[in-house]
């Protein structure tokens, strides 16, 4: 965001950040004991954290779930341990993870569709994916024939629990799952694996001790028990998600996909809406492999709805996008 506040510098304050796919309104978090702080976080609370997040994930042990300070250090962390191999992407998706598999040293494609990754000693992909909302049917997922198959579910909590590799993993798969996104508290860093229980091991020893904080043990611990406020979350994001559709369609654009926490739209004057929303403090997602794309995080309350409609319609040309017209 810096460089998104020197870029516009007369824009109006607050900004609104619309770049991301966290939840815009961030779980409660009550006051923590003050010993939390001052202490080294211990083994009990870590199996309290797995425990609750087992209940959460429908996972019948929790020694197959491995906790991590945020899943960017998971994605950072796998293509190490693997030795160097053919590794496929299903993309477009989120950039880090051909990224790690790279820099590691690995053979990478990006392919379009999980078809085209047969063959590939490593399969990886984001289900639902980020940013078009692609979702692969787990039935599909479980024929996949590779030795490694690694499932993002980041975006997973608000779909059925069918949706999801975690409650019955498959031998040759890791799924990873985000806490920061779904409770709006990316700071706290927390994330998990859910692996076959001696690659969790592996996993846990290449993590090493003290590897969470004893806050976000905690934090996540009462956060993932908390089903009455997981639904009530989920209902709002439903209905911000449709208020986001109908305004960036009558903004002019098509909608190409997304979540329940984001929204990619398609139009012609993609890069100059950027300038426009920025010049208006409102910060989105671009993509410079594909100008026609934006993606648009939901708004927090009201007042963010309010801004960004009247900074869509400061822009000339928002409306009437024919997707054909792009090509």
């Amino acid at each position: 965001m810096s460089a998104v506040r020197r870029r516009f510098p007369t824009a109006p304050q607050p900004w609104i950040d619309l770049s991301t796919g966290i939840n815009p309104v961030a779980y409660p978090v009550a006051q923590l004991p003050p010993e939390i702080w001052s202490r080294l976080p211990t083994r009990e609370a870590e199996q309290a954290l797995l425990a609750a997040a087992a209940r959460r994930y429908g996972i019948s042990d929790p020694a197959t779930i491995v906790a991590a300070p945020g899943t960017q250090a998971l994605i950072q962390l796998l293509p190490r341990l693997m030795p160097r191999s053919r590794v496929a992407i299903v993309g477009p998706t989120y950039a880090e993870h051909e990224l790690c598999w790279r820099r590691a040293g690995h053979d990478v494609s990006v392919v379009p569709d999980i078809v085209e990754a047969s063959g590939a000693d490593i399969v990886v992909l984001v289900n639902p994916d980020n940013p078009t909302g692609r979702l692969i049917d787990p039935r599909t997922l479980r024929a996949v024939e590779t030795a490694l198959l690694v499932v993002d579910e980041a975006f997973i909590d608000f779909l059925p629990p069918e949706a999801s590799l975690a409650g019955d993993l498959p031998a040759n798969t890791v799924v990873l799952r985000s806490f920061g996104k779904t409770y709006g508290l990316a700071g706290v860093r927390l994330g998990f694996a859910v692996a076959p229980a001696r690659f969790a091991r592996r996993l846990r020893d290449e993590l090493g001790p003290w590897a969470v904080s004893g806050v976000a043990l905690e934090i996540g611990r009462i956060a993932l028990d908390d089903e009455a406020w997981l639904q009530a979350a989920a209902v709002r994001l439903a209905a911000d998600q449709e208020r986001l559709d109908a305004l960036l369609i009558e903004a002019g654009f098509t909608i190409r996909g997304g979540t329940t926490l984001f929204r990619l739209g398609e139009h012609r004057q993609a890069t100059r809406l950027v300038d426009v929303l920025g010049q208006q403090g409102i910060h989105v997602r671009a993509f410079a492999d594909r100008p026609t794309w934006l993606r648009f995080g939901l708004p927090a309350n009201q007042e963010g709805f309010r801004r960004l409609t009247t900074a869509l319609s400061r822009h000339p040309d928002s409306r009437g996008y024919d997707p054909r017209e792009s090509g």
